[in-house]
Parts: C-alpha cells; sequence; structure tokens
C-alpha cells in the first residue's frame, strides 16, 4: 500500500464501553499452560465458556505464513463466522505463537530473483560511478528511478518485510486479501474520519495475555482487575533524548524528533493530569534503580538491553519504545524490555516482534492521554493510536483493563494530535 492519503483531524468520539462478552479467547490446546490462562482470564472476567476457543498451534514463538492462515487464522474465522458481530476483541493468550514469519517465494518467484538481484546490483554499482563522476541531472535521476524500479521488484517477489505480530494481523481477520509486504494503515486510528473507516472492511481490536511463564501472564489480569478496584496511583516517567523537533518539517512528525517531542507532550500532559511526573529529556536513559512507585512509564532508546530503572506499583502501564523489544517474550534471561518489563510486574506493555520504525509504534502523548481519560480499555487506546496494522507491534495485556474508569484525569477532548501542529500523512 503505497500512496499518499492525509487524515483530517477531528475530536475523539464518544466510547462504546466493551463488555467481557465482547472478548473471544483464542488459546492453545496443545499446551495445558495455554488453555489454564484462558479459563482463567474467562473466570476473572467473567467472560461467557463459549467465548473461548481452542486450536492446535506449534508450541513456539514463530509460526509460518501458511500455518498462520491454515491452523490459526482459517480455523478462526470458521469458529467465529456466526458471531462475526459479537466478537470486538480477539485475545490470543500464553502458548499462541507471536510472530508470523515472512512469506516464501514460490520456485518461479525464486527464478525471477536469481536474474533480478544481479541487475540491481549492477545498477547500484552504476550509480554510484555516476554520483562520483558528478553526472548531469537527468542522468542520475534515470539511474535512481532504475535502482528504485529494480529494487521494488525484488523486495515483491522476495516477499520482503511481510512478517508480522500475530495479534496484529489479527486485526485484520474479516479483510479480504489484502498486501502483506510492509503495513497496512488502521481505520480504527483516531484521527481517521468515520466517512473513510466506513469504506473498509471491520476490524477488530486484538492483543495478547502472555509473559515469560504461564504464571506471569495470569497475574496481568489479577493486577489489573485488583488496580481497576483501588485506582491507579503513582508517578509518571518519561524518558526523551533531548532531540529538537520542528514542525515546519513533516519529515520529523513520525520520525525520531516527532517522537521525542511526544515524549515530552506526553510528560506534560500527565503532569497537568495530576501526577508526580519526571521527564528526563537527555540522551542517557533513566539510570538503574531511579524511579520508584511508578505507574506509567515511556521511553528510548536502550535497544535490546533493559534497564531496571523503575519500581512498578500494581497495575502499572510501561513500555521502551526500541527495535527488538518483543521478539521474544518466552525466551530465558533474555535482554529485551517487554519479558524483563512484565517479569518487574507491570500489567501492561507492548513492542515489536521484529523492526518496527517509529511509526510502529503509539505517540506516547496520544496513548497514555487516551488512557487516563478512563473512557477507553487498554486495547481502545492502543487501536485508537496505533496508525498500522498486519505490522509488528504487539500489546500485552488485559483488554478490559480501565485503571482510570473510576477515577479520570483528563477528558478525550484534552488529547491533542502529537506532536502539536503535525497532521498524519501514509506514504
Amino acid at each position: 500500500m503505497r500512496f499518499v492519503w492525509l487524515f483530517a483531524l477531528l475530536l475523539a468520539a464518544p466510547a462504546v464501553a466493551l463488555e467481557p462478552k465482547d472478548v473471544f479467547v483464542v488459546a492453545n490446546k496443545d499446551m495445558p499452560e495455554s488453555v489454564a490462562v484462558a479459563e482463567h482470564y474467562l473466570a476473572k472476567r467473567k467472560v461467557p465458556k463459549e467465548n473461548l476457543i481452542t486450536l492446535s498451534l506449534p508450541k513456539i514463538e514463530d509460526i509460518s505464513r501458511v500455518d498462520y492462515d491454515a491452523r490459526l487464522a482459517g480455523p478462526l474465522r470458521e469458529a467465529l463466522k456466526d458471531k462475526k458481530d459479537a466478537c470486538k476483541v480477539i485475545l490470543v493468550v500464553y502458548g499462541v505463537p507471536l510472530r508470523i514469519g515472512d512469506v516464501v517465494p514460490t520456485k518461479e518467484e525464486q527464478a525471477e530473483l536469481t536474474k533480478l538481484r544481479p541487475e540491481l546490483d549492477a545498477a547500484r554499482k552504476e550509480l554510484e560511478r555516476l554520483q562520483k563522476e558528478k553526472a548531469a541531472a537527468d542522468v542520475l535521476a534515470t539511474a535512481r528511478k532504475k535502482v528504485s524500479d529494480l529494487d521494488r521488484q525484488v523486495e515483491k517477489l522476495a516477499h520482503g518485510w511481510t512478517a508480522a505480530a500475530v495479534d496484529s494481523e489479527l486485526m485484520l481477520l474479516w479483510w479480504p486479501k489484502y498486501e502483506l509486504t510492509r503495513w497496512v494503515y488502521n481505520p480504527l486510528y483516531w484521527q481517521v474520519k468515520e466517512e473513510e473507516r466506513k469504506k473498509t472492511p471491520p476490524v477488530v481490536l486484538a492483543c495478547r495475555l502472555d509473559g515469560p511463564t504461564a504464571t506471569i501472564a495470569k497475574r496481568l489480569v489479577d493486577d489489573s482487575v485488583d488496580a481497576e478496584a483501588t485506582g491507579l496511583t503513582g508517578k509518571a516517567y518519561f524518558d526523551a533524548r533531548g532531540q529538537k523537533f520542528d514542525v515546519k518539517k513533516p519529515g520529523q512528525w513520525t520520525g525520531y524528533e516527532g517522537y521525542d517531542e511526544s515524549f515530552r507532550e506526553a510528560a506534560g500532559l500527565m503532569k497537568a493530569a495530576g501526577f508526580d511526573t519526571t521527564l528526563d529529556d537527555k540522551d542517557a536513559v533513566f539510570a538503574a534503580n531511579t524511579c520508584p512507585d511508578a505507574a506509567l512509564y515511556a521511553g528510548w532508546y536502550s535497544h535490546a538491553k533493559f534497564v531496571d530503572s523503575c519500581t512498578f506499583v500494581k497495575g502499572a502501564v510501561a513500555w521502551h519504545l526500541a527495535s527488538s523489544e518483543a521478539t521474544t517474550l518466552r525466551r530465558k534471561d533474555s535482554p529485551v524490555w517487554c519479558p524483563n518489563l512484565l517479569k518487574k510486574g507491570v500489567a501492561a506493555t507492548m513492542g515489536p516482534v521484529a523492526e518496527p520504525y517509529t511509526v510502529g509504534f503509539p505517540k506516547p502523548a496520544e496513548f497514555f492521554g487516551f488512557l487516563v481519560t478512563g473512557e477507553y480499555t487498554l486495547v481502545e487506546c492502543h487501536a485508537r493510536t496505533q496508525l498500522l496494522t498486519s505490522w509488528m507491534t504487539t500489546l500485552i495485556g488485559d483488554p478490559l483493563y480501565n485503571p482510570f474508569a473510576k477515577a479520570p484525569k483528563l477528558k478525550a477532548a484534552d488529547v491533542f494530535p502529537s506532536p502539536k501542529g503535525s497532521r498524519v500523512t501514509k506514504e
């Protein structure tokens, strides 16, 4: 999907409260621990027993595209064919694979790739030569176009960038065939006009109840229910990097500078909401053991190197923006952020299963802004602020978790497109 589509801004639409009956839970019937997590969720949230769907799935974190279609998406569509309108949320649990692998080229595609790749290499070398010789502008333009055209042909045949997080792909369960290369823009994103949203097939909310162990996966719902009863209290921590943002440069809106500005804006919003808020605007991340009583945390960029900076209160929501932070949830001793945050006690987090680009994450000011309004559940906050589907980011937590329902901190109208003054452009 390579095109430009400018979203017109609009006020957040009124929330339609999700109920337990809206959640359909998917477990791996070949793993007793998976079924146990699912049954624990049904009991804790009073989800109807008929909303549990068990499928025979690989017991590892990866699933091939062929198996995803044949063993997960296909059987799930069949199980839900008479409940399509009732299923608003798909919750996959511990034991369901995390990541879908790239599409494997056919023999015919491999043969074509064997021919095209040397052509692409030669075209790149020729472009380098012309650049060194400072060739005329029109000659350089022709050479660049040749490289670009060949590069796109190779990417299409090789099915590059067709991997995805399972739950991100499941959001498009009811879509007819769509382009798997890279991403599909999310019609649920809060800045999409309703008339544009109505032009697309339905999109399902999706996330996972998961973690390094089945016990941790169960704890996520236990802590969510407890935090809802008592209210989530604690401090807010945002770890920016001091990068300057210029709203007059559209390329920065979804780049490093725009996200860094959104961390600062998130800190400002949470301070206005009444949180004891700490903003670190230096390049280094928070040092170990420097952030006590954390209820909310977001920061970047300690890539695949978890830093134990926060002590989390029960029900905490925390995530770290970097490229590899959910490449595993179950592998022991992994240094990536998601499993370590879960082990440290957070109730919800998110991260990418492969390279997501910055735009693969929600803007911190938008995500946390909507969360503290109490008008939206965790899964709704993610879907409203996630620009991409069929892509890399997975949300881990109880989809019904709403820690501020009883004590809202902001109104939806207080949340703004972040960074301020920017617009969202699809390219």
